[in-house]
């Protein structure tokens, strides 16, 4: 891959409207794919604000009816907004494109990234992002003193809304609740070969956001920060260089290949 570029588009007082990166993100898009650019990551801050993939459904949304900007990438809703690194790779890949590679290659480098801070964290089979693992489900404490797992809602109602449910089950409080937490979210869109969006760092942010929506559409987990796990204050200032570091050695190291077509088996 090409030697990556980036951009700080602002951040704190400076942070940017979404929609006003989304604009830049198209134009920076547009000269990539005409080879006016080099593959180009901007980075930054939002003001608080919901966006919703394509996958997003209804009942994902603020139940209160806060706006949410509808965009073009994949995954469904979630939040950005102060305390958080976004970071959107505008990256030519071959084509047909492997969009899986590319989130996996993003990963890598958030899990490096996070590494150097001082925390593990993984990813987890099906769900695209950057995960702290909980306890195992028999080893976590009850929610309510008295509850025993079994009657867990989580376990067992697929519509269960924790918006619903009361402040114990809020995905802001799974770390208290030792589950599965996102730290990372990853949402990318490909258009002509180029890739656009990209993730979300949750640094020092007031993960209480997270709590009037269903983060990803994910029921059965949370949301975490750089700050809760290590218990101490991470920003995005002291994030953002380790996390440039690691996205350019493993974006400019990689050697992205078309995605495998398999061969048509059609019998005559």
């Amino acid at each position: 891959m090409s030697d990556l570029r980036f951009v700080h588009l602002g951040f704190g007082e400076d942070a940017v409207e979404y929609r006003e990166a989304w604009e830049e993100q198209r134009r920076v898009h547009a000269a990539r794919f005409a080879d006016e650019i080099p593959d180009t990551c901007l980075l930054l801050e939002h003001p608080p604000v919901y966006t919703a993939g394509r996958r997003t459904e209804d009942s994902e949304r603020p139940l209160d009816g806060t706006p949410v900007v509808d965009v073009d990438r994949g995954g469904k809703i979630t939040w950005h907004g102060p305390g958080q690194l976004v970071g959107y790779p505008i990256l030519k890949l071959p084509r047909p494109v492997d969009v899986v590679a590319h989130v996996r290659r993003l990963e890598e480098a958030l899990i490096d990234a996070c590494a150097e801070l001082g925390l593990e964290t993984t990813r987890v089979e099906g769900r695209s992002g950057v995960w702290v693992l909980g306890d195992p489900v028999e080893d976590r404490p009850p929610v309510i003193p008295g509850l025993t797992l079994d009657f867990d809602p989580r376990l067992q109602d697929e519509e269960f809304d924790p918006r619903l449910s009361g402040p114990e089950y809020a995905p802001s409080n799974a770390g208290q609740r030792r589950e599965d937490r996102k730290l990372a979210a990853i949402g990318i869109r490909v258009a002509k070969g180029v890739t656009m969006h990209g993730f979300a760092l949750n640094c020092n942010p007031d993960n209480t956001w997270f709590d009037r929506i269903v983060p990803c559409g994910i029921r059965d987990a949370g949301v975490a920060s750089l700050s809760n796990e290590l218990g101490r204050e991470v920003t995005v200032s002291e994030v953002l260089p380790v996390v440039e570091k690691h996205l350019r050695r493993v974006l400019e190291s990689a050697e992205p290949l078309p995605r495998v077509v398999p061969e048509s088996t059609g019998v005559r």
